[in-house]
């Protein structure tokens, strides 16, 4: 009996070991959490889970092409990520909602590399809050220690374009082409200058005005962009549609101003002229859209005939086309009714009739 009570007794000393370290790890990530409040938030965010997005690019793809575009706002199929310019309750533009992530701390943004316009998600191109909105002349208030600051003090209606970083792969996995925004940058356009006549023409002066602010990742912002709603048609004012359905479904419009390429230069920077420009960026789109098409091969179908195709026939050539056909097959009806006529007198047995003699 006593070696029955003592290695009782063992087993729930040794127990209470084994949870000894579980605790002191709990105790040791409420001390880290209550030092740094920011981590505090992020630990306790749901956001991912409650509003799952599509999945991430895998890293070792057989294939990718990244290229950069820039977005206009002043074009209709870009025009949801604009309006309302001043939040209507529960509405807002792209650019409110991202700032106020960008001020609660539950979204990182990193600075904007002026000479490369390549994006950097490193520790060090963090953007320090408060520089920036003294940079940019945003007014703030200070409350409990973090900057709040007033929806009409945020420059929604400044930010007419936006950068995004787009990348085309092949998941070898799945044998599927896809096409996924990575990484995305608010322009905020200063003055009254019509920004939005073209990119690349004569318009040099409006384009100085131009700022970009920061670039954000993709990943980080796409669970909250599952809860913004945007409209998508102006016949339907119904919002069916996410920012983060917009950017998945690939809705926007923009043109490519560069692409990732061992000389690290921009469309602009090696062509020179504007009819080169667009030259190149037509090539470009041609490239993507030709390797999605001819990636297992282009098989052509002669076996069957294309309705449109024979919707888009001219009526005069159609009814010739059906007369003829008509009369093919008269003739051969006539043909084969002769045929089967030598036929049945060639087979039919003859009889003679032989005279009796008296």
């Amino acid at each position: 009996m006593k070696k029955v009570l003592i290695f009782i007794l063992l087993s729930v000393f040794s127990v209470s070991l084994m949870a000894q370290p579980t605790r002191r790890r709990t105790t040791t990530s409420n001390e880290a959490a209550q030092r740094d409040p920011r981590k505090s938030v992020q630990a306790s965010d749901r956001f991912s889970l409650s509003f799952p997005t599509s999945g991430a690019m895998p890293e070792d793809v057989a294939w990718r092409r990244d290229v950069y575009r820039e977005l206009d706002l002043t074009k209709d199929k870009n025009a949801p990520l604009y309006y309302p310019v001043t939040p209507i309750g529960n509405q807002c533009n792209l650019f409110t909602y991202l700032f106020r992530l960008l001020i609660s701390g539950r979204v990182n943004a990193y600075q904007y590399n002026v000479v490369t316009s390549v994006e950097s998600f490193e520790e060090k191109d963090k953007i320090n809050l408060k520089d920036f909105l003294e940079d940019n002349n945003i007014r703030k208030q200070t409350r409990d220690g973090k900057f709040v600051v007033e929806d009409a003090d945020i420059p929604s209606g400044m930010v007419k374009r936006y950068r995004i970083k787009e990348s085309s792969y092949l998941d070898q996995r799945t044998g599927t082409t896809h096409t996924k925004v990575t990484a995305i940058c608010p322009i905020l356009i200063e003055g009254d200058g019509d920004f939005g006549s073209d990119e690349f023409g004569d318009d040099a002066e409006d384009y100085s005005t131009a700022k970009a602010l920061f670039w954000m990742k993709y990943e980080d912002v796409a669970p909250y962009l599952s809860k913004l709603p945007v409209m998508a048609s102006d016949l339907n004012n119904v919002t069916n549609m996410t920012a983060e359905d917009y950017f998945t479904l690939n809705h926007y419009d923009g043109k490519i101003f560069m692409t990732n390429n061992m000389q690290g230069k921009s469309i602009q920077q090696y062509c020179k002229t504007d009819s080169a420009v667009a030259k190149e960026q037509k090539r470009i789109e041609n490239q993507l859209v030709d390797f999605e098409e001819h990636l297992w091969g282009h098989v052509e179908k002669n076996d069957s005939v294309d309705s449109l195709q024979v919707a888009a026939v001219k009526p005069e050539k159609k009814a010739a086309k059906v007369a003829s056909t008509v009369r093919k097959e008269s003739r051969t009806r006539r043909t084969n009714s002769k045929s089967e006529k030598a036929e049945t007198a060639s087979a039919a047995p003859r009889s003679s009739a032989r005279r009796q003699r008296r």
